[in-house]
């Protein structure tokens, strides 16, 4: 399985395309030649047969001609030099184009995606390209990171021609097999973000994902409120519940206009303040999380578990702080 960048066109229609246009112009060109074919001498026999109009029309087409069937009158002349040079001139880029297009760029593609997949180091895997992904993706490309970090592995064409526009690579494949991760090297992923749409499939895929990669970290959308836990049995370490999120927007939102969008301030980069999640610097361990100045620190996470802002517990190393920042 290889990565790939998709064009707007499928191959088979462009060539269609292409081969329509050129057939075209050669019947126009042979209906004019023999219409005229009085116009026309052949230096071999002094008789012009059909078969010699389209010899002639080919030869024109394709070359200067090799002077043994000429125009001799005006009039053939004037649509040779007008109409059918610059026909050939187009006929032979067209040719070389379709020779590009099919041949040349496809196999210089084919080789890229194939270095690109080779190269895949500490990159983010996006398992599905619905709604939630699609902005997880536009936020992942406001934040800075480089498009060239991030595949997008989906089962649907259509889906996949739209994060390919975002000039990631894509990958067409079912994410809940192994072949699938493994093609994208999952193994070496710095993050998974799994929304596929289902419950079921996001559970399969992080637990096809954390078999073959232990070290990755995978993040899963649930809907559903119960199968939260088996999310997380699967391997998932962080689980997000779309659904319960908003509604707690809604029910916040009665309490005031403006806290939902200072929480949608949080979340976004586009806010003008920012949460952030960071490990202790070496110049702060010993101190209380009430001596942080680079934001507002508003939680202290120990080991996997939370420590509440009133203890007044020291600092260590390996502690993660949440603070909130202004945005720059």
């Amino acid at each position: 399985m290889t990565l790939r960048r998709t064009s707007r066109m499928r191959p088979w229609a462009q060539f269609g395309v292409r081969m329509a246009i050129m057939i075209g112009m050669i019947v126009f060109i042979v209906a004019f030649h023999w219409c005229e074919r009085d116009s026309l001498k052949d230096t071999h026999d002094g008789q012009i047969s059909f078969v010699d109009v389209i010899y002639f029309t080919m030869i024109s087409a394709t070359t200067t001609g090799y002077g043994d069937v000429v125009p001799v009158t005006e009039r053939a002349r004037l649509f040779d030099a007008l109409i059918v040079t610059p026909i050939r001139v187009f006929f032979l880029l067209l040719l070389a184009g379709t020779a590009y297009t099919f041949i040349i760029k496809r196999t210089w593609n084919r080789w890229l995606m194939k270095l690109i997949q080779k190269n895949l180091r500490d990159h983010i895997l996006l398992a599905g390209f619905g709604i939630s992904n699609d902005k997880a993706l536009e936020e992942l490309l406001a934040r800075g990171t480089p498009a060239k970090r991030i595949v997008v592995i989906d089962s649907d064409q259509d889906a996949l021609d739209r994060a390919a526009e975002c000039g990631v690579a894509v990958l067409l494949g079912d994410s809940t097999r192994d072949e699938t991760l493994l093609a994208t090297h999952v193994e070496r992923a710095a993050a998974l973000l799994v929304s596929t749409g289902r419950d079921d499939s996001n559970i399969l895929v992080t637990l096809t994902a954390r078999k073959l990669s232990p070290r990755v970290k995978i993040s899963v959308t649930i809907r559903e409120t119960d199968n939260e836990d088996i999310a997380r049995q699967a391997g998932a370490d962080t689980v997000i519940n779309p659904v319960s999120f908003t509604g707690l927007l809604l029910a916040s939102s009665l309490e005031g206009p403006y806290r939902a969008d200072y929480i949608a301030d949080l979340a976004t980069s586009a806010g003008s303040v920012e949460l952030r999640e960071r490990l202790v610097m070496p110049g702060e361990v010993g101190r209380s999380l009430h001596d942080i100045h680079t934001g507002q620190a508003v939680r202290l996470i120990r080991d996997g578990k939370v420590i509440s802002r009133t203890d007044s517990q020291q600092l260590a190393p390996g502690d993660r702080i949440l603070e909130i920042i202004d945005s720059v």
